[in-house]
């Protein structure tokens, strides 16, 4: 009985890890922030003050913020 209990707890444990699931580690710190996708040049961004959109290449980053040329 205890071996069909352990055998049964053994194919869970495999059938768990081969669809990708992950076991809580110990005394991990969990991540604060996931790291951010770089913006590529063509993508459409909108300028915090006046709300147009511009591409990442025309706009100006101030303090993390977006801008268009004649708000900037």
């Amino acid at each position: 009985m205890i071996l069909k209990l352990i055998l049964f707890a053994v194919i869970g444990l495999l059938i768990y890890k081969l669809v990708g699931g992950q076991f809580p580690k110990i005394g991990a710190k969990k991540r604060a922030q996931k790291p951010k996708k770089k913006i590529e040049g063509d993508t459409l961004v909108e300028c915090t003050k006046c709300s147009t959109y511009i591409t990442v290449d025309e706009s100006i980053l101030i303090n993390g913020k977006y801008y268009c040329d004649e708000c900037a």
